[in-house]
């Protein structure tokens, strides 16, 4: 075999050997990054009712929760359910009209519900949310439809997440806000409407 195809062979070896030690030492700051993220996690920061909340794209006030028989629509459901509703008010601090609320809010105990997600309400026309314009705060009511085999909870622990900006994400380069955490947990009394039985 020649020598410079000998030499060739050898300076790719070379590459292909720094090209997996450099593999493996990134793989392994990554896996002691997440193990040390792990063990050290980031305290929760608690919130109180109406206290505004930062979460990078939103500001978000927790002002009240309520179990009633109704929805915000005031249209009575043909079956008796119940539903847990949280008073909020929420203000847009990007620069683009967003609908990206709908996963701001969690119960905390996700086995209380059925689903975790609320359908999220204006409470200045009783309809459903659409998306809220930048620096328009509205006034929001978030609502769960409560199961009947669980009992009404007299207080709930609600999960405000987090969302960051970047100006370049790593998949196309573009700006985006992606979620990155939990911004708060607050703990909150929940009150029956007028018209409730209870259970």
């Amino acid at each position: 075999m020649p020598i410079a195809r000998r030499s060739k062979i050898r300076q790719r070896l070379l590459i292909m050997l720094i090209t997996g030690i450099g593999g493996m030492a990134a793989a392994a700051i990554s896996f002691a990054s997440a193990v040390y993220d792990a063990a050290h996690p980031t305290p929760t920061v608690s919130a109180a009712k109406g206290e505004a909340i930062d979460t990078g794209r939103w500001l978000v006030t927790i002002n009240g929760a309520t179990m009633a028989s109704v929805p915000p629509t005031g249209t009575e459901p043909f079956e008796p359910k119940r539903f847990l509703m949280v008073e909020l008010d929420l203000d847009n601090r990007s620069v683009a009209s967003s609908n990206a609320f709908m996963n701001l809010i969690t119960i905390k105990d996700e086995r209380a519900i059925a689903s975790p997600k609320p359908v999220y309400y204006l409470a200045r026309d009783k309809w459903i949310a659409s998306a809220i314009n930048p620096n328009m705060p509205e006034k929001l009511i978030a609502v769960w439809e409560w199961p009947g085999n669980r009992p009404e909870p007299q207080k709930v622990s609600l999960s405000i997440a987090k969302q960051i900006y970047k100006p370049h994400d790593n998949l196309y380069g573009a700006p985006n806000w992606f979620d990155d955490g939990e911004a708060a947990v607050i703990e909150i009394g929940v009150t029956q409407d007028p018209g409730s039985t209870g259970q």
